[in-house]
């Protein structure tokens, strides 16, 4: 986040912008967020993890900074925030995600690696 005249705003109002889409079909408008393949393929972090994790993603790029309140994340994954609670703490474990609790009636601020963590990592060669 920068601050311009005393007010906080997004990375979206700081960049000049380099790349316009020539359509007004609405999904492309809307942005996307690409997500590492390693995420993806793992079998072992469950299908709510990914998407807990897809929305760090989309938090940190729009915003430049990750700390969504977990009420915010719920409403966009359409679950509870219990439920998204143990979705996060998933990524903790696997550590994909560090968090840092800022104190009462403030958000957590979320560090997303992307880096694979006590993974083998494999080599696909191109048949």
């Amino acid at each position: 986040m920068e601050r311009r005249e005393g007010k906080v705003v997004s990375i979206g109002e700081v960049m000049e912008r380099n790349i316009e889409l020539a359509t007004f079909d609405p999904v492309a408008l809307g942005g996307f967020t690409q997500v590492p393949n390693f995420i993806l393929r793992d079998g072992t972090l469950s299908l709510g993890a990914k998407v807990a994790y897809s929305m760090f993603l989309h938090f940190n790029w729009y915003n430049k900074g990750c700390f969504p309140g977990q009420d915010t994340i719920a409403q966009h994954m359409g679950m509870s925030v219990s439920r998204v609670n143990e979705y996060i703490k998933e990524l903790e474990a696997a550590g994909l995600v560090d968090i840092t609790r800022r104190g009462q009636g403030k958000t957590n601020l979320y560090r997303v690696h992307f880096a694979v963590k006590n993974k083998v990592v494999r080599r696909f060669r191109k048949s």
